[in-house]
């Protein structure tokens, strides 16, 4: 099933699909304060149903700054403290820098294609 809304009409749309009980959440456009909260809320582990698995896919992210990084921390914690995990795929150079720049890859593993990411 997929669900794609405008979290942010001028900046940020999200999309979700479920694979495998995985849920690939895909943010496209640029995440940035402005667009915090649809992303966190987007990211956020749901409720039940097991340990929650997601993986968010950033290959159409261009731009990401430290409140798309908040948001990726808070969904970690949330889904590690439900015995799940949050996964990181196809982020484009800019975005993947900014997420090492402040290892946030020690935390959240990062994958070059959602593929990738779901095998893991």
């Amino acid at each position: 099933m997929t669900d794609v809304q405008p979290a942010h009409p001028d900046r940020l749309t999200v999309s979700h699909l479920t694979v495998d009980g995985i849920r690939i959440v895909a943010l496209r456009g640029e995440l940035d304060h402005t667009a915090r909260h649809f992303a966190e809320e987007a990211l956020m582990p749901p409720v039940g149903d097991g340990p929650p698995r997601t993986v968010a896919d950033l290959t159409h992210l261009t731009f990401m700054d430290s409140s798309g990084i908040n948001a990726l921390i808070a969904a970690c914690h949330a889904a590690i403290a439900a015995q799940g995990w949050v996964r990181v795929a196809g982020a484009q150079p800019a975005v993947l820098r900014v997420i090492r720049i402040v290892g946030v890859d020690a935390l959240i593993s990062c994958h070059p294609t959602v593929r990738q990411a779901l095998e893991k």
